[in-house]
């Protein structure tokens, strides 16, 4: 896994305000605008959130909260488009996560969403799922821009947030819980995966309630209509970035109703990295130090895949060119005094509109392989995207 300074610099920002010193002020009058590219399929995007509760759990990481609490999105394709476009972090979270790197809205416009809130879900009928985890001290919206195009192209995609591991939650009364983990370190990494999987098996049976007509939300929120009976729960699919991929291959491993996995610069940990999985797995990493040259457990998962497997490695890249960071990075380094290779040792030298195509394509790919049985773009390089280096079948 990337060391806590890597981990905690790149997923939460926090550590960059730490070190670099005191941002400018030049964009007090005239905030900086922070967007994401629009989805790519041919349907409008419609998103809902939900609280659940797990009462067979207490919180993990905190010893006085007796029942384990989740925030979780649906994202789906919708009927028509957003009136009203959802931003990619609630008011309370936003606050807190420019905070952190001692900003705030008068200097930093955070992204909106290209999802509309309850809007209707359009389908011919069942749609393919598949689930998200974050990595390590992360937020589920750090994937937005792949999770939206897959929502574009026809899946029903659902992302958690681990709480009191999360960076920061925000739930429906207001709250805003923040981490509450210890110093990262490879015993912690295996007992937050451990939680993770857990989280997700819970999140799997509420889907499935969910599906036969149920409304798993605390506070038994309107559901956007159509999402009862939309989920097919017979294609699941996971991805997960940084330590969300290493819960992706634990999570297919504990169950079986997860039937194929991408993970994006994610490692292996756990009984998974011996025993292997026998269903499609797809490995996507950067030259670095978490890539599969540098990740002895990963290259031992990677040799015990009995099923359809594909290592690939975008040039030029580094973790945090996975994911929205991408984006944010790059529009804050000036903001945030951000020296030249701090910047490239957090989002490499790709070109973030490079980077994002890949993070889309490639994904999107294998799920419409595995699921629809259709498409070519996994059977080797391809002019379209030069930065794809195919290392390992």
């Amino acid at each position: 896994m990337p060391s806590r300074r890597t981990v905690l610099t790149g997923a939460a920002l926090m550590a960059v305000a730490g070190t670099l010193g005191t941002p400018t002020a030049s964009a007090a009058t005239r905030p900086l605008r922070v967007t994401l590219p629009r989805p790519t399929g041919p349907h409008p995007v419609g998103t809902v959130s939900l609280h659940l509760e797990d009462r067979s759990r207490p919180a993990p990481w905190v010893s006085s909260v007796p029942t384990r609490e989740l925030m979780i999105s649906i994202w789906y394709p919708a009927v028509h488009g957003p009136c009203r476009a959802v931003p990619w972090l609630t008011p309370g979270a936003a606050t807190t996560f420019l905070a952190g790197v001692r900003l705030n809205s008068t200097q930093v416009t955070l992204p909106d969403t290209h999802a509309a809130e309850g809007v209707p879900v359009a389908r011919t009928g069942r749609l393919p799922v598949v689930l998200y985890s974050p990595g390590f001290n992360a937020s589920r919206v750090f994937n937005t821009a792949v999770v939206e195009d897959l929502a574009s192209n026809g899946y029903l995609v659902v992302t958690v947030d681990h709480t009191y591991e999360a960076l920061m939650v925000e739930f429906p009364d207001g709250r805003v819980v923040t981490s509450q983990v210890p110093e990262g370190d490879r015993p912690v990494f295996a007992k937050a995966v451990d939680i993770r999987v857990a989280d997700f098996r819970f999140v799997l049976d509420r889907i499935a309630d969910l599906d036969r007509g149920g409304n798993p939300d605390v506070h038994q929120h309107p559901l956007p209509a159509g999402l009862h009976g939309a989920f097919d729960l017979g294609r699941v699919g996971m991805f997960g970035h940084s330590l969300g991929g290493a819960t992706t291959a634990s999570t297919m491993y504990a169950d079986q109703r997860v039937k194929a996995g991408v993970s994006l610069d994610g490692s292996a940990i756990g009984a998974v990295a011996a025993a292997g999985l026998d269903r499609p797995y797809l490995v996507m990493d950067t030259p670095g130090k978490g890539g599969m040259n540098n990740d002895p457990a990963l290259r031992e998962f990677f040799s015990h895949l009995r099923a359809w497997r594909l290592a690939l490695t975008m040039r030029e890249s580094a973790h945090y060119s996975y994911g929205d960071l991408e984006i944010l990075y790059r529009r804050l380094a000036g903001l945030l005094n951000m020296p030249q290779q701090e910047l490239e040792g957090q989002v490499g030298t790709i070109e973030p509109h490079r980077a994002m195509a890949v993070q889309r394509a490639y994904p999107l790919a294998f799920y419409d392989l595995h699921f629809r049985r259709r498409g070519h773009l996994l059977d080797g390089p391809v002019p379209a995207y030069p930065e794809v280096l195919f290392r390992a079948r």
